[in-house]
């Protein structure tokens, strides 16, 4: 009977519980769960998997630039990065308030790092992100338009709770990139959240994406009610070259 009741489990993909099943027959442990307890651990055992599922495919989805968590946020008076605010934002209310996070400081400052461990844990939190280049995301609409899936392409974006965007702000935007850029911001104001990060400060912003009346719809969908984070600070890769060069020194 236990045997085709794990092939049955099978069958219906409830792997967790399948697992778990198969876990407590081969330890002899069936005698130590009541009927209601069984139910109940396997259940759980099923939920909990499905779960851990989800959130190993919403980050093999969201395609971050680095493995990074919050636990690796490096913290110090000069990188002027605020443990308590971090930690605030981690809990991922941001999201639930459809607000955007603004990342800004020079390069290597580690703008990247911090925006794929906001964006991590709002995956394990159960949330859909997507990280992107800005730049590449623009090229790729740009191409989405020539083969008719552009449509499709802001659709799939549109979904997503959390939209990182790396790198704002590196080449300033045609027409088409600019229209493109309000199109995704107009989707997602008041609905979803964003997080950019720009090796500009947000006052250059209105430089880069041109066209006065456009430049200050996007800016102020973006900006308004923003977290604003300011890495300061040396390059945490050139440190790490340094340290690295005088470890192998020693």
């Amino acid at each position: 009977m236990n045997e085709k009741t794990l092939h049955k489990m099978n069958n219906l993909k409830f792997y967790g519980m399948l697992r778990a099943f198969r876990t407590t027959i081969e330890a002899g442990q069936m005698s130590r769960y009541t009927p209601d307890e069984m139910v109940a651990f396997l259940i759980e055992s099923e939920w909990d998997d499905r779960q851990n599922r989800k959130i190993e495919r919403g980050l093999k989805n969201a395609k971050f630039r680095y493995a990074a968590s919050i636990e690796s946020i490096i913290y110090n008076e000069k990188r002027n990065l605020d443990k308590n605010e971090v930690h605030r934002l981690a809990d991922c209310t941001f999201i639930e308030k459809m607000q955007n996070i603004i990342i800004t400081g020079s390069t290597g400052a580690g703008k990247s790092h911090l925006s794929s461990a906001f964006g991590h844990q709002a995956c394990m939190n159960g949330y859909k992100v997507i990280y992107t280049n800005a730049g590449k995301l623009i090229g790729k609409l740009k191409m989405a338009k020539a083969d008719g899936s552009y449509m499709r392409e802001l659709a799939r974006i549109e979904k997503q709770d959390l939209l990182i965007l790396d790198d704002f702000g590196m080449q300033p935007l045609d027409p088409q990139g600019r229209a493109s850029l309000m199109e995704i911001i107009e989707d997602r104001h008041g609905k979803s959240s964003l997080i950019i990060t720009s090796q500009l400060p947000i006052k250059q912003w209105h430089a880069v994406i041109g066209e006065k009346t456009i430049a200050d719809a996007i800016l102020d969908r973006i900006v308004h009610d923003a977290h604003r984070i300011e890495l300061k600070g040396e390059s945490l890769r050139k440190r790490k070259t340094m340290e690295n060069e005088t470890s192998n020194e020693e």
